[in-house]
């Protein structure tokens, strides 16, 4: 399945004017990165894939529609996939944009 172009439009204008976003073929999906970190993609699978403070990770999965990325088998603490129906609206998307935006703000910049 190819990621939703619809859903990555609706991520590029939510980040548009932020400082350092760059789009990159990943996961089967488009990510959107900040300083060379993904921040957010539009999922191959569908939905959306979320980078987020690991520490938060079992408190935001106990939400509708939300887990932990999988990859290779293993659960992935820090990654999270949102199903589309949890980001129906630009409230609800803008929420998780932010959510991974502002934690890839607070890793180093990567040398690219």
């Amino acid at each position: 399945m190819a990621y939703d172009d619809a859903l990555a439009a609706r991520i590029r204008e939510l980040l548009a004017g932020e400082r350092g976003v760059t789009e990159k073929k990943m996961f089967g999906g488009l990510a959107f990165l900040v300083h060379g970190n993904m921040a957010v993609a539009a999922s191959g699978k569908g939905g959306l894939l979320v980078r987020v403070d690991p520490d938060e990770s079992d408190a935001l999965v106990r939400k509708s529609g939300v887990a932990l990325m999988e990859m290779g088998g293993r659960s992935m603490t820090g990654w999270l996939t949102v199903e589309a129906a949890a980001v129906q609206t630009k409230k609800q998307l803008a929420e998780w944009v932010d959510r991974g935006v502002g934690f890839a703000r607070t890793l180093p910049p990567k040398r690219l």
